[in-house]
């Protein structure tokens, strides 16, 4: 988890930027009644899902182009974890379809613009 530390920089610029997103795509839900606990568990939960792309993007094998590594990653890891995790959940709660593809899609796009801060900031690998 050091590289967590390497990369603070790249993480808490990627983990704003995700924030923005949310506060764009749900047309800023603070002023609709959310709370601030609500904003401080938002960029936890981000800054955590940030640190775990950085991570992947970091190990991604060199093979092909940075660029196609660092969004394919973001879409694998939306498409293997956090779309299963939102069709169940939100599915589970009675949500409608197009209220479960608004959910996903915010996440995509959260996802790939972290992807590409991240690269295009650069990340550090831990020595060793």
């Amino acid at each position: 988890m050091i590289y967590i530390l390497q990369n603070l920089a790249p993480i808490l610029a990627a983990t704003l930027a995700g924030l923005v997103i949310g506060l764009v795509w749900y047309r800023d839900p603070l002023r609709r009644g959310g709370s601030v606990g609500l904003l401080v568990a938002a960029f936890v939960a981000e800054f955590w899902l940030c640190a775990i792309l950085a991570g992947a993007l970091i190990l991604a094998p060199a093979q092909a182009d940075r660029w196609t590594m660092s969004l394919g990653s973001a879409v694998v890891i939306w498409i293997g974890f956090i779309v299963p995790a939102l069709v169940v959940t939100l599915r589970l709660r009675g949500a409608k379809g197009a209220a479960i593809a608004a959910d996903c899609g915010h996440w995509l796009v959260v996802m790939l613009v972290q992807a590409a801060i991240l690269q295009g900031i650069g990340l550090v690998a831990p020595a060793g």
